[in-house]
Formats: structure tokens, C-alpha cells, sequence
């Protein structure tokens, strides 16, 4: 049977209120088209709950009892990482029978909805300490000082990176239409290493690193990239130069040329991308990379090179800007990864 339309707020009220002034309810629904057993059950359900709205439906009883669901709530408190088959398994040896739908929707009305873990650095005590420790000493320091700071990083960029992640609009049976697909090749076609820096003022130089870099390629790439970039953004005096822990940033040859140029640098936490501003400009010159869609290495460092180029110091200004946040989030969360 089909469900009927409910009446709205207004003729139930009117149907009381004929019932009140003495009407009958064959009359009350001649007068408003309504059927008579229409009208008997809205005046019932008025004189039962002094009130003409409907009440909420109480639905199909829960499978799982609330002693069943704090189990499976404990449960994945514990360990996230529990599968939905494992909850149904624990509560058939508790001795209730329920399917796999059912625990997500359990788990849903308790705000837990299931998603991809997020991949971040792997943590050792130490470098959740030094976190913290970073984290606590320059959570005070004023948003000028930031300024004066120079990022840097290598990247690499790969030749179909995010290509694979982009979606189209087609109908069902186009999925092949050249429009429509994304070419890949085996091992990802290829990439390139690049060295940047950038600063609250702009991006700085951006180098393609051929081979494999050691101790004396790091220092040249500094000499003809870092410095000029110092200048070429108007740095000024007192400015700190940020490169994380990789060995060949902390080789004693590197540390030595770093002191003889008077290059004050900026102590870094190990396994801290998180709190290296630049990771926030890789992704933006991916992206802008992927829409580019080069063709081959030599196309991609040529797109890379015009699109660094073209990321707005505002951009730039704004990632210095919010710094403190990046000190709040890893104090928040005791010393561990962020969602920066």
C-alpha cells in the first residue's frame, strides 16, 4: 500500500479547533476533503498528547545493547585498527549476532566513521622529545622572527606523480575515450630530485639536482642557489637559514662551510616535515605541475621552474604567517606528527 501525505500543522489545528466548536468529524471532513478516520485519529491524538505534530518514531529496536556497544567502542578506542569482522566476532562470542552494516552504523552514531590511516615520518622517543622541546622554546616568538627565516628542501617530482589522482566528468560508458584517461607509463616515467628555498617574501631559487647529491654538491647548490636568493628577496641582516637533519646538511664539511659565511642556522627537530613550511609548497607546485601535464623530464623541469616562479608571495607570506599554529598543533598533540 502506498504511504498517504501527511497532513501539515495547520489543518490539524484547524480540525481541533472545528472539533472544538462542536462539529462533527463527517462534517469536519466534508468541510476540508479530508476522510472522517482521518480527522477521528488527529482529534484522538489530540485529546491523547494535547498536541496535533507527530511524534518521533522509535524505529526498529537496536541489535546491539549498550553494554555491546561500549564493548565495541572500547575496543576500537584501543586498537583503530580493528576491522569490522573482528567486532562481529566479538560480540557472537558475547552471544549477539549482528552483520558487518550494522557495526558501522553503531560505530557512525557515535561519531566513528571509518577512514585511510595517514602516513607520516615513523617517531622514536627522542624525536618526539625534541618536538616537544622545539615546539615549547619558540611558541613565544613573535611572528617578525619567522619572517627572517629562509626554508629549505629537496623534493622529488615525478613525471605522472599526481596525474593519477585527477578526475574527470563522463558518462558511464566512456570511461576509454581519450578525453576521459590519464597515460602512464611503468616505474612512473621518470623524475627529477629539486633543491628550493623560500622565505616570507617569496620563492627563492629552485635547482634540479643531477646525480646523487653528497656533502660537496649540498654546499655548491648553497653557494650559487641559497645566497643569491638571500639577496635577491632583500633578506637584510640577521636572517636564518632552516635545512632539517639529513646527513649531508649536518656533515662536518657542510657545518664548517655554514660558519665561515656567517650563516646563522635554525636548530631543527629530526623527522619533522610537518613543521618545514615548504612541504605546503611542494604540494602547491604539484599541483600546478599536474595541470600542466608535461610530456617528458626536460618539459617537467622547464613547467617546474615557470611554476615555482609563479606561486604569489602571498602565498608565501601567509605559510609564515600561521607559523605558531604548527607549535600549538605539535604541543596538542604531545610532541607527534600534525596534520601539517
Amino acid at each position: 500500500m502506498a504511504k498517504t501525505r501527511e497532513l501539515c500543522k495547520d489543518i490539524r489545528d484547524k480540525i481541533v479547533d472545528l472539533h472544538k466548536a462542536g462539529m462533527g468529524y463527517r462534517t469536519i471532513g466534508k468541510q476540508l476533503g479530508e476522510k472522517a478516520t482521518t480527522v477521528s485519529a488527529i482529534i484522538r491524538k489530540w485529546k491523547k498528547f494535547k498536541m496535533t505534530v507527530n511524534l518521533p518514531r522509535s524505529g526498529a529496536p537496536c541489535k546491539i545493547s549498550p553494554r555491546g556497544a561500549s564493548m565495541i567502542m572500547r575496543k576500537v578506542r584501543d586498537q583503530p585498527r580493528t576491522t569490522r569482522q573482528d567486532l562481529v566476532n566479538d560480540l557472537k562470542r558475547a552471544g549477539t549476532t549482528v552483520s558487518k552494516k550494522t557495526i558501522s552504523n553503531t560505530l557512525r552514531r557515535h561519531g566513528l566513521k571509518s577512514c585511510s590511516a595517514r602516513k607520516v615520518p615513523l617517531l622514536k622517543p627522542a624525536h618526539v622529545q625534541a618536538r616537544l622541546k622545539f615546539a615549547n622554546d619558540h611558541l613565544d616568538d613573535p611572528e617578525e622572527e619567522w619572517e627572517k627565516v629562509m626554508w629549505s628542501d629537496e623534493t622529488k617530482i615525478e613525471l605522472f606523480g599526481l596525474n593519477s589522482t585527477r578526475r574527470v566528468w563522463r558518462k558511464k560508458k566512456d570511461e576509454y575515450n581519450p578525453k576521459n584517461t590519464i597515460p602512464t607509463v611503468k616505474h612512473g616515467g621518470g623524475n627529477i630530485i629539486l633543491w628550493g628555498c623560500f622565505s616570507a617574501k617569496g620563492t627563492g631559487r629552485l635547482h634540479r639536482i643531477e646525480g646523487r647529491m653528497d656533502g660537496a654538491m649540498y654546499r655548491e647548490i648553497l653557494a650559487n642557489n641559497l645566497l643569491p636568493s638571500v639577496r635577491a628577496l632583500k633578506m637584510g641582516r640577521g636572517w636564518v637559514f632552516q635545512h632539517d637533519n639529513d646527513p649531508k646538511h649536518t656533515a662536518r664539511a657542510t657545518k664548517e662551510w655554514l660558519r665561515k659565511k656567517h650563516l646563522k642556522v635554525l636548530e631543527w627537530p629530526s623527522q619533522s616535515p610537518d613543521l618545514n613550511p615548504i612541504e605546503n609548497l611542494w604540494r602547491e607546485l604539484k599541483v600546478r605541475i599536474a595541470q600542466r601535464q608535461p610530456r617528458n623530464l626536460k618539459d617537467l623541469e622547464k613547467v617546474c621552474m615557470e611554476e615555482w616562479a609563479k606561486i604569489p608571495a602571498a602565498v608565501c607570506a601567509n605559510l609564515v604567517k600561521n607559523y605558531r599554529k604548527r607549535m600549538i598543533s605539535v604541543i596538542a598533540n604531545k610532541g607527534f606528527c600534525t596534520k601539517y
